[in-house]
């Protein structure tokens, strides 16, 4: 479980993104460059990092889902997830 700071900084920074993203697209398409600098850099999207919604786990995050691969297969397993079932051959 990452830490409740990490989730929080991230939902911080989400959120720049989102209020600076119309006025980010309006100065590269100017190709305003000294502008794009003063902009905060959080508001960049460069800067996200994908991080599982349930668990908050950086790594073995699978995009499709938004969780990581750890809580997929808990919940497949569960049959949580439609369509999606455990194979063995």
């Amino acid at each position: 479980m990452a830490k409740e700071s990490m989730k929080a900084r991230e939902r911080k920074r989400q959120k720049l993104v989102d209020q600076y993203a119309e006025k980010r697209a309006q100065l590269k398409a100017e190709g305003d460059f000294i502008g794009l600098q003063k902009l905060p850099k959080n508001a960049s999207p460069v800067r996200l990092h994908n991080r599982c919604q349930l668990s908050g786990r950086p790594k073995g995050y699978m995009r499709q889902f938004g969780i990581s691969r750890i809580n997929f297969r808990e919940m497949a397993v569960q049959g949580l997830i439609p369509g999606i079932k455990k194979t063995s051959w």
